[in-house]
């Protein structure tokens, strides 16, 4: 259903070094690269069918973080949700909300953990164990 995610930074650099450390973490390699017509720098990080793009605001307005939105990367076990939030932290996030761990949701038990990148977007580690 969705194709990619693209959300904005007011420091690419900054924000390169933060997801080449958590995407690789998950496998993703490295960004392809792309300055737009108008100049700005755009990162497209793609891995097992998604794309997450990290681009400087083309209306030369700061970059803000939308109140209310999770971007969740699929993880293989709890294992790789601890280590996610492990290598997110020592990678400049902030944790946020319960340490990882089991949640009970409205839509079954899930592992997930909980952070924000450099720029204060909210991120989320999450592995439905089988049923």
């Amino acid at each position: 259903m969705l194709s990619h995610v693209m959300i904005g930074s007011d420091d690419i650099e900054r924000s390169k070094k933060f997801y080449n450390s958590v995407l690789g973490f998950l496998g993703a390699g490295e960004p392809f690269v792309n300055v737009n017509k108008t100049g700005q720098t755009r990162l497209f990080y793609s891995h097992k069918g998604s794309t997450l793009g990290i681009t400087e605001p083309i209306n030369g307005e700061p970059a803000t973080v939308a109140n209310g939105s999770t971007i969740g990367f699929a993880c293989d076990s709890p294992e790789q949700v601890d280590e996610l939030h492990k290598v997110a932290m020592e990678s400049g996030a902030t944790a946020i909300e319960a340490p990882p761990g089991i949640r009970q949701t409205t839509m079954g038990e899930k592992y997930l953990c909980y952070f924000l990148d450099p720029d204060g977007h909210k991120l989320c580690g999450m592995y439905v164990p089988a049923e």
